[in-house]
């Protein structure tokens, strides 16, 4: 053996273009075939190879996003079309969860009641302890303490303080809470201030909440959320997304829905092809990655409410009923929700989507919008298909922050997080 200086062959070397060989079973060959149709196995593996590392750059520089109180997915939709992954959306209602795993890239839909004790644990086990950069979700009201008191042993404070004690455990680098403009002032205030103050708590830099308005942001809906922001341990507060449209630029009903096939008369079929090309930039941006309309069907209304609806003016409301008309007489006689009959004016955004769907109607057709008139009113894709029966793809559509808003604010939050 020789003593002493460097061994032959020893120490660490340069790697040149090198052969590698391996055993691949058949079954993973058909698939290698399936996906890297190429004409030669070797291009095939460089092509594999190159496919493998690209992709762990992605998830590697991706962040992540979870989503609390989820629904079908309307705020976590925006992330994702703002570059992020999603790795799971809670909620309790099944259809919602079907129609978010659907539509969120592989993303988990996890029933989860969030009243059980080990519901946090839960979360996470169901994650594969993955890493949480933005927690996000809509609490509903109920979770915020009666008047303002704290009752640490209410139920429903579990709603609102899973979201806290989350947040605890995962650490996200921001957190978003979404919500109606009227939490600002629920109890006097408090509500807002507990918000607030929980997050403050944990390290979290919390912007002043903000209102935002839906037509804003490229959304064709009269709609308004309000938003709170927190980032980790961040001497920043953040600065939320500046409007992109202005009042006489906002999107209106026939912008948004004026190139889906007409139900005045059919209650239509789904899927269906589109009539005509797209008509607005708008309509070009719902359709984009589809090839056919979903959720597109009408409903069939009484000779009486077919009626009624054909009295009411564009953009009025019962209000407007002729007062020569005895059916229109009558129903003016009784105690009327001050949104009752209110058909949409074909040149203004769409009123609010709620989760009912007998309220609102087509600014020019006789009847309620269908799922997708809705959905397109929410910004939500022709690509995204809602699950369920007819009354659950109502509630769910209207039970939604328009993924626009979600898209809007993630794209910024970006900056925050590099």
């Amino acid at each position: 053996m020789k003593r002493g200086g460097k061994r032959e062959n020893s120490g660490r070397k340069k790697l040149g273009n090198i052969t590698l060989k391996t055993i691949v079973t058949n079954e993973t060959l058909i698939q290698l075939n399936k996906y890297f149709p190429e004409d030669c196995q070797s291009k095939q593996l460089r092509n594999i190879l190159a496919y493998a590392i690209k992709q762990k750059e992605v998830n590697v520089k991706t962040p992540t996003v979870l989503d609390m109180f989820c629904g079908c997915g309307g705020l976590s939709k925006g992330f994702i079309d703002a570059g992020y992954k999603v790795l799971a959306g809670i909620d309790i209602e099944i259809s919602a969860l079907k129609t978010f795993e659907l539509n969120h890239d592989g993303a988990k839909g996890l029933n989860i009641d969030l009243f059980r004790e080990d519901a946090i644990e839960q979360i996470i086990d169901n994650i594969d302890n993955q890493k949480v950069d933005v927690l996000v979700g809509g609490p509903p009201c109920q979770g915020f303490s009666l008047a303002g008191k704290r009752r640490e042993n209410d139920d429903r404070n579990k709603l609102y303080r899973s979201m806290v004690n989350l947040a605890q455990k995962l650490k996200p680098k921001a957190i978003i809470i979404e919500n109606v403009p009227s939490l600002a002032t629920l109890y006097n205030g408090v509500a807002k201030d507990e918000i607030i103050k929980d997050f403050t708590a944990l390290g979290y830099n919390m912007a002043e909440p903000q209102v935002l308005y839906g037509p804003d942001y490229g959304i064709p809906q009269i709609r308004k959320r309000i938003f709170f922001v927190g980032l980790l341990n961040s001497e920043q507060k953040y600065e939320y997304p500046k409007p992109i449209l202005d009042k006489e630029n906002y999107i209106s009903c026939e912008e948004a829905i004026g190139d889906l096939p007409s139900l005045e008369n059919s209650i239509g079929i789904s899927p269906c092809d589109y009539p005509v090309k797209p008509l607005t930039s708008y309509q070009q941006l719902m359709r984009k990655n589809s090839k056919e309309i979903f959720n597109h069907l009408g409903t069939k209304h009484t000779p009486q409410t077919k009626h009624l609806i054909s009295l009411v003016p564009e953009g009025k409301n019962y209000k407007a009923l002729p007062d020569d008309d005895e059916l229109a007489k009558e129903f003016k006689s009784k105690k009327r929700y001050n949104e009752s009959l209110t058909r949409y004016h074909s040149k203004k955004p769409s009123r609010t989507i709620d989760t009912g769907h007998r309220t609102h109607f087509h600014y020019k057709e006789n009847r309620i919008p269908s799922v997708r008139e809705n959905a397109r009113f929410q910004s939500f894709p022709d690509d995204f298909i809602v699950l369920g029966n007819k009354q659950q793809q109502y509630r769910q559509v209207g039970n939604a922050v328009p993924p626009l808003m979600g898209y809007h604010l993630g794209k910024k939050l970006k900056e925050y997080l590099k």
